[in-house]
Order: C-alpha cells, then structure tokens, then sequence
C-alpha cells in the first residue's frame, strides 16, 4: 500500500511550520514499520504539478497534514489542492455526479477514486473546547465540521475518509510529547 503525505506546514509569520513536519515524521516512521511506501510533498518547497498529480493518482491514502489559520488551511494547501487535483481531475472524476434527465440531484457522486483513504490531521492554537462544546467558538461543530470543505473536496473524488487527528493549543500551551504519541497511536490503530 502507498500512502501520500502531503505536509502542508508553512513557514509564515510567527510560524515555522515545525510541528506539522515532525507529525508528517512521524506518519512516516509509523507506516514506514508497517510495511507502507510512503511519498511525501513538503508543499511550501514547492512542486511540479505533474509529479503530484502522478503522486496523488499512485496513492492508495493521502494524509493531509496542516495548521488551522483562519479557520481553515493555509492557502498553499488550497493552491496545491486546485492545481494539483485539477489536472488530475480526468483520472478522479467521471462527471459532477448529475445527469441531464435529472439535473437537480447527484452533485458530488461523480468521483471515481472510490478505492483511495484519505486522512485529515490538523494543528490548531485554539483548545479543544473551542472545537467540542457548543456554547464555545466552533459551536459544537468538532474538527470535522471545521475541515468540512476538505472532506467534501476528498468525497466529491470518491474517497473514503479514515478517522481526523487533531491537536490543539499548540502555541499557548504546547504539548509536543503528548501530541506525537496520540498520533502515533492514531495512526498504528487506522493503518
């Protein structure tokens, strides 16, 4: 099995882009030990949309790795994703799922990649109970209502979501330790 491990840390402002490498790292290792072959894509180094797009297509998972910046990716993930998926978009797409006889409904069933995973595995500053409790920021919405255009993004190729990781109060509270064993056991109990 191949596993793509797109690492979508930016080197930026205050950040370095640090721990969402060293997760990817991790990842690595892990798979690595199971028997995987795992390729990687450090976005913010830059790539050749032809080669990630034979990456992504090779892939049997993809691990999407980024930082939550303004209630969303960084906006090298989302250029990565439209190149990238763009041009591969003959070989993940049949159609946008509708039909003429019924142009209303099927919008999104159209993905052909049914037999690939995907994995979302994010870094926040905000805690966890931004994310949890309804009466907090994200209003209950958990990690994967706040990365819900990527899973949809994921779905409308025909992917198959394995569980997210998320770590949170990375900046004003790290936990470095706690947050590498958490996903290597993450990824050793969904791999």
């Amino acid at each position: 099995m191949k596993v793509l491990i797109l690492d979508g840390g930016k080197n930026f402002g205050s950040s370095g882009g640090k721990l969402n490498t060293l997760l990817c790292d991790v990842a690595s290792s892990e798979l690595e030990a199971k028997g995987y072959e795992v390729i990687r894509t450090k976005i913010d180094d830059g790539y050749d949309i032809e080669t990630e797009t034979k990456k992504v297509l090779g892939a049997d998972a993809i691990i999407w790795q980024y930082p939550g910046w303004w209630m969303s990716e960084p906006w090298i993930v989302k250029k990565y994703l439209d190149e990238v998926f763009m041009a591969a978009a003959a070989s993940l797409l049949k159609s946008d799922g509708r039909h003429a006889s019924d142009p209303e409904h099927g919008y999104g069933t159209g993905g052909l990649a049914v037999n690939k995973k995907y994995m979302i595995s994010t870094t926040w500053n905000a805690p966890i109970t931004a994310f949890n409790d309804k009466n907090e920021f994200f209003e209950g919405r958990g990690c994967d209502g706040v990365t819900f255009a990527m899973h949809k993004a994921m779905e409308f190729c025909g992917m198959k979501a394995l569980p997210s990781f998320i770590c949170n109060d990375v900046v004003k509270n790290p936990k470095v330790d706690e947050y590498v064993n958490a996903y290597r056991a993450h990824i050793r109990a969904n791999f």
